[in-house]
C-alpha cells in the first residue's frame, strides 16, 4: 500500500463573501498522478489555492504527509514539500531564465540540480540568459514548473499546464509527467484538457459546483465516458 501524502477532509473556502468550495474530500496518495476535472468554475483551482493557502478563509482539513496544514501560512505549506505551479505561471520578466529557476528558496532535501533540469528541459539551457517573458509559452511553462523542482518540493500541484501551448509542447509536457511520476514524484493535476490528462492519472476527481462528485479510477475510464462527457461537456 503507497503511503497518504495529502488527505483533505470537508474543506470549505471562501474568496471575501464568495463561498467556492463545499465541503470537498479527497487523498492523494504517494507516487499518485490524481488529476481534477470540472468546468471552468467548479472549484478546481480554488482547491488548489486553499492547499497551499492562498484562498480567503478556510475550513475543514488538509494534512499533508500527516501535518495538519489548514491555518499554516503558504511558506510554511511550502516547507512541508509542497510546490505549486499556478496557472499563471508567474515568470518575472525583468529577471533571466536561469535567475527566475533560481528565485525560489530550496525548501527540502532531494531537489532537483540545474542540470538535471537542463536535462529535461534542453530548451531552458538555451535560454538561460533570455528574459523571461521573451520566452515562448511553451518555455515559460516549463519554467515555471522546472522552478519547484529545484525547491526540493516532492508534492506537484499544476494548473493547466497544458493550456494554450501546441500540440508538441503539451506532448512534451506530457512526458515530463511520466518522468516525474517514475522519479517518485506525486503530482495533482488541474486539466480542462481531458486528452492530455487521461493517460497520466492515476484516479480522477470530477468537481461540480465546489463539490467532488465522482472519483473515477484509470481502470474505469472507458465504462465513465459517457458520465465524464456530461460534467465536462466533452
Amino acid at each position: 500500500m503507497s503511503k497518504e501524502l495529502l488527505r483533505i477532509e470537508d474543506l470549505n473556502a471562501w474568496y471575501g463573501e464568495s463561498h467556492i468550495l463545499h465541503g470537498v474530500n479527497l487523498t492523494v496518495n504517494e507516487g499518485e498522478v490524481v488529476c481534477l476535472l470540472g468546468r471552468n468554475g467548479a472549484g478546481r483551482t480554488t482547491t488548489m489555492r486553499a492547499i497551499v493557502g492562498l484562498t480567503g478563509s478556510r475550513k475543514g482539513s488538509i494534512r499533508i504527509n500527516g501535518e495538519e496544514a489548514i491555518k499554516l501560512p503558504p511558506h510554511k505549506v511550502a516547507r512541508l514539500g509542497v510546490g505549486y505551479c499556478p496557472e499563471e505561471r508567474g515568470i518575472f520578466a525583468s529577471l533571466s531564465a536561469e535567475e527566475n529557476l533560481m528565485l525560489p528558496p530550496v525548501i527540502g532535501s532531494g531537489g532537483m540540480s540545474v542540470d538535471d533540469i537542463y536535462a529535461m528541459f534542453p530548451n531552458l539551457k538555451e535560454r538561460a540568459g533570455s528574459p523571461g517573458t521573451r520566452l515562448s509559452g511553451g518555455e515559460q511553462q516549463m519554467l515555471a514548473v522546472a522552478r519547484i523542482l529545484r525547491t526540493g518540493a516532492r508534492l506537484l500541484l499544476l494548473d493547466e499546464i497544458s493550456e494554450g501551448l501546441a500540440p508538441v509542447i503539451v506532448q512534451k509536457l506530457a512526458e515530463m509527467i511520466r518522468t516525474l511520476k517514475s522519479k517518485g514524484y506525486t503530482i495533482v493535476l488541474v486539466e480542462q484538457n481531458f486528452r492530455f490528462a487521461a493517460p497520466l492519472a492515476d484516479r480522477f476527481y470530477v468537481m461540480e459546483h465546489g463539490r467532488i462528485v465522482k472519483q473515477v479510477e484509470q481502470r474505469e475510464l472507458a465504462g465513465n465516458m459517457a458520465m465524464l462527457q456530461e460534467f465536462l461537456g466533452v
